[in-house]
């Protein structure tokens, strides 16, 4: 296969125009050279932090607080889940998966809600998409045999403590939500080791320091967290200090659209659009371990194909601010996954 046009090259995203050379998957050559062709190349989306069984209670609890929302055991997305049939929740998360991948997703980070059940119901409605899928299970116990780790709610849950992953040699990935609210639980939830948090709102300067000496990679929700009223995080500040990706949080408050992500993250946070388009693909990827997020020769090919020449980016004098800040879902031309 090859894919010709201007091509989105290295960490970097260093516009060259020529093609990128596919053999079995993976990136074989990329040439520079003159084409004809109006296309942008990128890496495809790598969507950090979702929670998918939500996606049948889309905008619900207009008014309500965060934990009146979603905290469990009571919140209104678990009094609402808890009422679905199975087929109905496979049907809802269907659609995000549906929707992620044609819009340039080839992977996402599930925290699974559900158990062993759970993760079996989102294992069914992938079936039949290229997307990659982490599936982080929410109860320790036998989940961990069923998914790809634990994404814990808060430092509170569980028992899921850097000594027991020592001494079972638990090698999957483990992530946590910290700092959403309030910063109490920050610590607490650095405490445990995990490969990553998520949120960070409240994190205070002591906490990116710790964040920083530790190398402890974040994965940010931005649009959720104003939505839900608790702030938005300090992207810049934990930028300069680790690696740091973007999610969509719970399709219940916000649809899982990374376009919509990297265009509201550029308007609050001083960081180029370069960092900004990072976070969406190669940060993302350098979390869950893959070897894609940036088109690279010897990576996986995960690519997303941009018509350059639609009315919103034709004419742009700059590629990557123009993808960040105004490309979407109609200027798609192919996702190649």
């Amino acid at each position: 296969m090859i894919v010709e046009g201007t091509i989105l090259r290295g960490r970097e995203f260093t516009p060259v125009e020529g093609r990128v050379v596919v053999e079995s998957g993976r990136i074989n050559a990329i040439e520079e050279t003159t084409v004809d062709s109006d296309a942008i190349v990128l890496p495809a989306f790598v969507n950090a932090h979702t929670h998918l069984g939500d996606s049948i209670a889309k905008d619900a609890g207009a008014g309500l607080t965060l934990p009146e929302l979603v905290a469990p055991p009571d919140g209104l997305k678990h009094r609402i889940l808890r009422t679905a049939s199975r087929d109905r929740l496979i049907e809802g998360m269907t659609s995000s998966i549906r929707l992620m991948e044609s819009t340039g997703t080839c992977a996402f980070v599930d925290f699974r809600e559900g158990g062993i059940e759970g993760v079996s119901a989102i294992d069914e409605a992938r079936r039949g998409y290229d997307i990659d899928a982490v599936i982080l299970g929410r109860e320790e116990s036998d989940v961990l045999e069923h998914c790809d780790g634990f994404g814990a709610s808060g430092a509170a849950d569980g028992e899921f403590s850097a000594e027991r992953r020592a001494a079972e040699r638990v090698e999957k990935l483990f992530g946590i939500h910290a700092g959403e609210v309030d910063a109490g639980d920050i610590n607490p939830a650095l405490d445990l080791d995990p490969d990553f948090l998520v949120h960070l709102v409240a994190a205070e300067p002591v906490h990116l320091e710790r964040i920083a000496d530790s190398n402890t990679p974040v994965v940010v929700c931005p649009r959720s967290n104003a939505v839900t009223g608790v702030g938005t995080p300090p992207v810049a500040e934990l930028v300069e200090r680790t690696t740091v990706a973007l999610g969509t949080d719970n399709v219940m408050l916000t649809g899982p659209s990374m376009f919509r992500e990297m265009e509201f993250v550029e308007k609050i946070a001083d960081v180029t659009p370069e960092t900004v388009l990072r976070m969406a693909t190669t940060n993302g990827a350098a979390i869950i371990g893959a070897d894609y997020g940036s088109i690279e020769k010897g990576n996986a090919a995960k690519l997303l194909v941009l018509d350059g020449g639609s009315d919103n980016l034709v004419d742009s004098q700059d590629p990557v601010r123009s993808i960040v800040r105004r490309a979407g879902a109609a200027d798609v031309d192919r996702v190649i996954l």
